[in-house]
């Protein structure tokens, strides 16, 4: 199973939602670099579990602890364990799925590709994992701050149907995201998404989302030729997130409406640089950026486990019906946001110290 993330920045996560913690080895962090658990924590807490009615009710701290790498608040240049336990399972939830997989999980496909799986929680498959992905990013995040002071802001900007207006991706920051449940900065449609999220609740159904993220400051040249383009690295990334379905860059699907003479983006001087007057590319041209800001979005799907009863087959093909007895998110977009921003940084980070090796 492949469970390591980059090339020079790597991040290798490890643990099941059920077990007895969750984690992360970063390897290939530079010396020197300051870090301590406060610097991690703040985008675990917002990615923990239980921070408001429109997520799972499972109760989870999420505190992290630094086993290696670091001394006196400074990284040491070797491998970095992070690792956050896990408080509140319950296995027992999970007992009468054992001989059926549920409808659209990786029940089914583990155990056909493995002959075993992690019968509760759904193991490396849930969305416990990215624990481990949100700590590294967050160190990630300190060296592209250190290095080049990148700033990366992702916000929920769908749910449903209901569409934000868009927002100005130069000045957007984490204090306007942060200011409500649903991690949407426009304030009316916030409160309508959570209305719209309660009602999926309520009606014990699930209802998915789009979460939009702008990276600033990002040094031109990052990205390789061909088959290591920014946004390919990017894509690949963002879709590894549980409950992911689609990833666009810049203008992404509506650009393929648009005539060439509309979407390009002409050259102009800005700030005694050259730059782009539009940024229809999302800052990245022929899959190296620009130094214009890279926005992207990324589409999840309603999380699968509902509380209605669904019929479905167990594992011999005799008919069955499955109800859920678990506590799960009825949308992951809230708490998708530090997950999209962590993963964002993974791949700048990599792509920083490749360039630098470069000279």
């Amino acid at each position: 199973m492949f469970s390591t993330f980059g090339t020079l920045f790597r991040a290798s996560t490890f643990g099941e939602s059920h077990g007895r913690g969750v984690g992360v080895v970063i390897d290939g962090c530079p010396a020197r670099l300051p870090l301590t658990e406060a610097g991690i924590q703040p985008q675990l807490d917002r990615r923990r579990p239980g921070q408001s009615r429109l997520t799972t009710e499972r109760e989870e701290a999420d505190q992290v602890t630094i086993l290696s790498g670091t001394q006196n608040g400074l990284t040491l240049g070797t491998p970095i364990g992070l690792m956050v336990p896990n408080r509140d399972q319950r296995p027992a939830d999970y007992e009468h799925l054992d001989t059926a997989p549920r409808p659209s999980h990786a029940d089914f496909t583990y155990q056909a590709k493995y002959g075993i799986r992690a019968a509760s929680g759904g193991g490396r498959a849930s969305a416990r994992e990215t624990i481990g992905r949100v700590a590294a990013g967050a160190v990630a995040e300190i060296f592209l701050q250190e290095c080049c002071g990148v700033e990366i802001v992702a916000w929920v900007s769908a749910v449903g149907e209901l569409d934000a207006p868009p927002v100005d991706a130069l000045r957007i920051d984490r204090a306007a995201v942060d200011q409500n449940a649903v991690r949407c900065p426009h304030a009316e449609t916030a409160v309508r998404m959570i209305a719209e999220i309660s009602r999926a609740r309520e009606a014990a159904d699930s209802v998915g989302g789009v979460v939009t993220c702008v990276c600033r400051n990002v040094p031109v040249g990052l990205g390789e030729p061909v088959f290591g383009k920014t946004e390919a690295l990017l894509a690949q990334a963002m879709l590894s997130i549980p409950a992911t379905k689609g990833f666009e860059i810049g203008a992404g699907f509506s650009g393929a409406r648009m005539r060439g003479s509309r979407h390009n983006d002409p050259f102009v001087m800005k700030d005694g640089r050259l730059g782009t007057l539009t940024n229809r590319s999302g800052g990245v041209q022929g899959g190296i950026t620009n130094g214009e800001p890279i926005v992207f979005r990324v589409a999840f799907k309603p999380p699968s486990t509902i509380g209605q009863a669904q019929a479905s087959a167990d594992f011999d093909g005799q008919p069955v019906t499955l109800e859920a007895r678990g506590r799960h998110d009825p949308c992951v977009v809230p708490r998708a946001v530090p997950i999209v921003e962590s993963m964002a940084a993974l791949v700048l980070a990599d792509l920083v110290l490749i360039q630098k090796m470069r000279g």
